[in-house]
């Protein structure tokens, strides 16, 4: 993989499957987009259960943000989908290849 210049956009990939990192999750999002960065997040396992955190749920409403999560685990967590916000793909592992494939980078939180 070729690295980014300085100044270049990228898109980071960020996979989120724990519920333990919701300040580094919106810190490291905030940060991205401040430089201008575009950020796809994907959620899964016990990373669902921070789809029900106001201020990561609400990450979706920045341009340059895309999200979704992995109707499975909501399932198996017993999270309901009803309160999670539209902008928010109820997607598959698909959706995590997806990100993986297009991202320039990945973390996992």
């Amino acid at each position: 993989m070729q690295s980014k210049g300085k100044n270049e956009i990228m898109k980071l990939g960020i996979l989120v499957n724990t519920d333990r990192h919701s300040k580094h999750l919106t810190g490291v999002v905030r940060a991205a987009l401040s430089k201008g960065h575009e950020v796809i997040i994907f959620f899964m396992d016990s990373g669902v259960k921070l789809l029900s955190d106001s201020k990561v749920s609400g990450l979706c409403q920045h341009p340059g943000v895309s999200m979704s999560f992995c109707d499975y685990t909501t399932q198996k967590n017993g999270i309901s989908k009803e309160g999670i916000c539209g902008d928010i793909v109820c997607g598959s592992q698909y959706n995590n290849a997806m990100m993986n494939h297009e991202a320039d980078r990945v973390i996992v939180l």
